[in-house]
């Protein structure tokens, strides 16, 4: 992975972190935190909806909502065995 499409991950995982805090709002997890959560979700949504051939849209737009949509996944799943 080349440095600037790492650099890219990072931002991207991090406007999906905090479009995620938003919208569930109330995660307590802090600014580093949805960053966090955002990137996690970028690189695992990146690598599922590649491995399922599915494409929400082109570009940076897509890998938006597809790390947004993999974050808020991602949440419910860790919410779950936390409380669980």
């Amino acid at each position: 992975m080349l440095p600037n499409e790492l650099f890219i991950w990072i931002i991207v995982g991090a406007i999906a972190g905090v479009l995620v805090d938003a919208v569930l709002g109330g995660l307590r997890i802090g600014t580093l935190g949805a960053i966090v959560i955002g990137v996690l979700g970028a690189i695992i949504g990146g690598w599922l909806f590649n491995q399922l051939h599915v494409s929400i849209l082109s570009g940076i737009l897509g890998t938006i909502i597809e790390a947004f949509i993999s974050s808020v996944i991602l949440v419910l799943i860790l919410g779950g065995l936390i409380r669980g």
